[in-house]
């Protein structure tokens, strides 16, 4: 199988292949203003920050070449409560959390609104094996624009969205392109940073990419299983 896994930045990038050692990376430039690092069966492409450079990205390396898994990974900020600072989070379902109006009765999601979608529903198979192996909590993963810098600010995300465990800014982007083929979408992420007042002394960047680079390590034996019941279920 081959497998797009979308981060943000080339230190992301870099985390994920560096489960697989160096000595099967080979670099293509399918994709404009970017590069895909081919590790096994993975394409590895830093694709910027936020949900449009992300969505932009993986839709030029999704035209590339055949797909069958989109991942978009990376670090995050946890949720207090949820995910603490070193874990790992995997998406049972990607949303965008501020894709809507605000109104004077607070904030309304697009599909309030009568059109769009704030929602992706990766693989239920998929999710719980990722996290039986790699031993990362599940739940929401929302995509935002803006960072959140401020309790009051986590307190809303998470009064609208209760089943929240972290935010970043790319996996709803990339589970749109992913969406558009008609193709599975996956966000796993490493806690390098609580959800909430910026404090740059306590985040754990470091922490984080190792994290991400150890579960990348351990997804192999649960795609290729997953891969393999997915195509007798759908035969």
């Amino acid at each position: 199988m081959r497998v797009l896994v979308v981060t943000a930045v080339p230190v992301e990038r870099d985390a994920v292949t560096r489960a697989f050692g160096n000595g099967t990376e080979v670099s293509v430039r399918p994709v404009p203003g970017a590069e895909i690092h081919r590790t096994g069966p993975f394409d590895v492409l830093a694709g910027g920050a936020g949900p449009a450079s992300a969505a932009a990205s993986a839709a030029f390396a999704l035209a590339s070449d055949r797909y069958d898994l989109v991942i978009s990974a990376g670090i995050g900020g946890g949720f207090a409560g949820a995910a603490p600072v070193g874990s790992l989070v995997v998406a049972g379902r990607i949303g965008a959390a501020d894709l809507g109006a605000e109104t004077p009765a607070g904030f309304v999601p697009v599909t309030d609104l009568g059109f769009g979608r704030v929602w992706h529903f990766p693989p239920g198979s998929l999710v719980s094996a990722v996290a039986a192996a790699t031993g990362a909590v599940t739940g929401d993963i929302l995509t935002v624009s803006t960072v959140t810098g401020s309790a009051e600010r986590a307190a809303a995300l998470l009064a609208g969205h209760p089943g929240a465990v972290a935010e970043a800014m790319e996996g709803f982007g990339v589970a749109e392109a992913a969406d558009r083929l008609g193709l599975p979408a996956l966000e796993i992420r490493a806690v390098s940073n609580a959800v909430g007042p910026r404090d740059r002394d306590a985040w754990r960047i470091g922490d984080a990419l190792a994290a991400l680079t150890d579960a990348f390590g351990k997804l192999i034996p649960v795609l290729e299983g997953w891969t393999t019941h997915h195509d007798r279920d759908h035969s």
